[in-house]
């Protein structure tokens, strides 16, 4: 990544689960492609046939405000003033391509590369699940069968 760009979170800090998904909130990935929030918000707006459902959604006001107390981002004091939309992966690469500035295409790599960071932990996790259940059936009918009297 070019050494000229701001300073900007780590991407995987920024993703969150909604609604059972992985998504960055618009505020974040704005952050991330150098742009206002305002601004990323009206290019999904004006390009609503690039973001589907499967793309982007706009949270329910109890989500904003349950995601804002998480994330700590409002000023102190400070109330959800609008509902934030939440950027699936695809929907994060698709606002790089409509936004069309240097910093969101070279950001966008970086929020990919988080994305698939974040799917290949949760799979090594659901496999270590998987190991674990597996091995306390096997030790679990191991010792059942170690301690049932013989048939001598």
């Amino acid at each position: 990544m070019p050494k000229n760009l701001p300073a900007v979170p780590e991407a995987s800090e920024l993703i969150v689960r909604v609604r059972g998904q992985s998504v960055i909130l618009d505020s974040d990935l704005a952050k991330l492609y150098g742009v206002p929030t305002k601004r990323l918000n009206e290019q999904v707006k004006r390009n609503q046939e690039r973001f589907p459902e499967d793309f982007v959604f706009q949270l329910s006001w109890e989500e904003a405000k349950r995601s804002r107390s998480q994330n700590a981002t409002l000023k102190r004091g400070g109330n959800v003033k609008y509902r934030p939309y939440a950027f699936t992966e695809h929907g994060a690469v698709m606002a790089a391509n409509v936004l069309k500035s240097d910093q969101a295409i070279q950001m966008s790599v970086a929020v990919v590369r988080a994305f698939v960071r974040l799917r290949r932990m949760a799979l090594s996790v659901e496999g270590l699940a998987a190991k674990s259940t597996h091995l306390n059936a096997v030790t679990t009918s191991t010792s059942k069968s170690s301690s049932m009297p013989s048939a001598n």
